[in-house]
C-alpha cells in the first residue's frame, strides 16, 4: 500500500503527517515503527493523522502516533502543524479551526504572520486526571527513582495537557540528566500511563529553557504540551508570568496561561519540509 505523506516541523519536532480524508489509512504499531526510523523509513518523533470528525462540533479529528508507535492523546507542536496542512492542503479555508482529539476539542489558529497559536484547554491537577498515584493535588511531590547511583529523591510538578507531564526545575539545563533520569521517570509506577518529563531552567519570570523527554520517543526537540506543562507548573509554584518564552533545544514557543480554570495558548513555528509517497 502506497501513502502521500507531508514532512513537517514545530521548533525542530518533526512528523510525518497524513491525509485519512483523500487517502484511506490505517496504521499498525509495527507500521509506524518503521516509518519513524530515521534510518530505514521517513523518520520523525510522531506521525499524525488527518481525519474527518466523529462528532458535530469539530471540524475534524487528529490522531497522534509515537516514534515507538504507541497512540497518545495529544501534542501541541502536531497540532499548529495540522492545521497549516488542513490549510495548505485546501481542507479548509477557516484560519481557527476545532480539532477533535483523544482527550477532547482543541482550537489551533493560523496567524497572519505564519505562526499559528492553539488554545490547548485548561490544565488539569487532579491525580486521577493525569494520571498519577497521589492521594491529593500539589504544588510538588517528592517520588523515589531506583537508578544506578541507588534511590533517588526527585521532586517534581504533574499536571496534564491532555496527557500526562512531570515537570522538574533545574539551575543548570545543560548539566541536567535528561535522557538518564528521563527514561526513569517516564516508566515510574506513580505513572500508570508513562509521563512525558521536562527539565526547566528558570531564567527570569519571562523566559526558561526547556528539554523534554517524551514518552514513546525520548528527548525531542520540541514540545508542544511538554512548554504548556512547564510554564503552568511554574505560574502555580510563583516562579514566572502569565507570558512566558520558552527557548527549546528547536527553536522559541511563548505561552500564556491566566491561572486556574483558563486555557493555556501555545503560539509557535509550524513549517513544511517535503512531499512524498512512502510504501507500508
Amino acid at each position: 500500500m502506497k501513502l502521500k505523506f507531508t514532512k513537517m516541523h514545530g521548533a525542530g519536532n518533526d512528523f510525518v503527517v497524513f491525509d485519512g480524508i483523500r487517502q484511506q489509512v490505517g496504521l499498525t504499531a509495527e507500521q509506524c515503527r518503521a516509518i519513524a526510523d530515521r534510518h530505514f523509513g521517513v523518520g520523525c518523533d510522531q506521525i499524525l493523522l488527518v481525519q474527518r470528525p466523529g462528532r458535530a462540533d469539530a471540524d475534524f479529528r487528529y490522531r497522534i502516533f509515537n516514534a515507538d508507535g504507541s497512540e497518545v492523546q495529544q501534542c501541541g507542536n502536531g497540532a499548529r502543524c495540522f492545521v497549516r496542512f488542513v490549510h495548505d492542503k485546501g481542507l479548509t479555508r477557516e484560519t481557527e479551526i476545532r480539532v477533535e482529539t483523544a482527550s477532547g476539542i482543541i482550537v489551533p489558529r493560523l496567524e497572519a504572520d505564519g505562526q499559528v497559536t492553539v488554545d490547548m484547554g485548561p490544565p488539569r491537577f487532579a491525580p486521577a486526571d493525569i494520571p498519577f498515584l497521589a492521594e491529593t493535588r500539589a504544588p510538588t511531590y517528592v517520588i523515589d527513582v531506583d537508578g544506578p547511583q541507588g534511590v533517588e529523591r526527585v521532586e517534581i510538578s504533574a499536571l496534564s495537557m491532555g496527557n500526562p507531564h512531570a515537570v522538574r526545575v533545574v539551575c543548570n539545563l545543560d548539566a541536567a540528566p535528561v535522557r538518564e533520569l528521563g527514561a526513569l521517570l517516564e516508566r515510574h509506577p506513580r505513572f500508570p500511563e508513562r509521563v512525558n518529563v521536562g527539565f526547566m531552567q528558570v531564567l527570569h519570570r519571562r523566559e526558561v529553557r526547556l528539554r523534554v523527554y517524551e514518552r514513546g520517543s525520548g528527548e525531542t526537540l520540541a514540545c508542544g504540551t511538554g512548554a504548556c506543562a512547564a510554564v503552568v507548573a511554574g505560574i502555580s509554584r510563583g516562579l514566572l508570568d502569565p507570558t512566558v518564552t520558552v527557548h527549546t533545544l528547536g527553536g522559541d514557543l511563548d505561552i500564556h496561561w491566566a491561572g486556574d480554570g483558563h486555557a493555556v495558548f501555545l503560539t509557535g513555528p509550524a513549517v513544511t519540509v517535503f512531499e512524498g509517497e512512502i510504501e507500508v
